[in-house]
């Protein structure tokens, strides 16, 4: 199905509106997994996923094929997590000020640090957002260097050096939560082209 999806976004451009509903269909479980991983949360990711999905579609004309529409549509995602990782932020430090002890979990927040707990999760949330998001791209979405290149607007080379440095750095971490013991091999994942 992805084979044809750069003619169904033609389509799409050309007014067939209800060809849209394949694009959706070929993309909304891997944006929704990706969602997932770079915000900790299934249902911010379940309301992300939309957004995302509606901006594609209020964007698609704008789209040209110098890039894959994959990548177009994972930077959308991108920049729309992020935006909302920064919205969380400043809503809790402005709860901090009204809020000398944290608040308590909510049921949903609960049910969320059930499921997400791993220590992989834990290594991913303590990265530094762009670090997650290239991990997450390369391992989890299983992009090419060039394509993540495409979607963070960097060199494929430079891509390549940060994602060592950060398999690195999440290599370390895991180490440290576990006592000391290997993690995942760091080999197995520096080899992956």
């Amino acid at each position: 199905m992805l084979d044809g999806i750069e003619h169904t976004v033609v389509r799409v451009q050309a007014g067939e509106v209800e060809s849209y509903a394949h694009i959706v269909e070929a993309y909304q479980k891997p944006i929704y997994r990706y969602c997932c991983r770079l915000l900790g949360s299934q249902t911010e990711a379940e309301d992300a996923v939309q957004d995302i999905l509606v901006k594609a579609y209020q964007h698609i004309g704008k789209y040209r094929p110098i890039v894959s529409f994959s990548s177009w549509l994972y930077k959308i995602a991108y920049h729309h997590c992020l935006s909302l990782i920064r919205k969380r932020q400043r809503h809790l430090k402005i709860m901090a000020l009204f809020q000398p002890e944290p608040p308590a979990e909510s049921p949903e927040q609960l049910m969320d640090r059930y499921i997400f707990n791993e220590h992989l999760t834990f290594a991913l949330l303590k990265l530094k957002m762009d670090e997650r998001n290239l991990l997450v791209l390369r391992i989890f979405e299983e992009q090419s260097f060039p394509e993540i290149a495409e979607i963070l607007d960097k060199n494929t080379e430079a891509v390549k050096k940060k994602y060592r440095r950060t398999i690195m750095k999440l290599g370390k971490m895991m180490n440290a939560q576990k006592g000391g013991t290997e993690w995942w091999g760091n080999e197995a994942v520096l080899k992956r082209k």
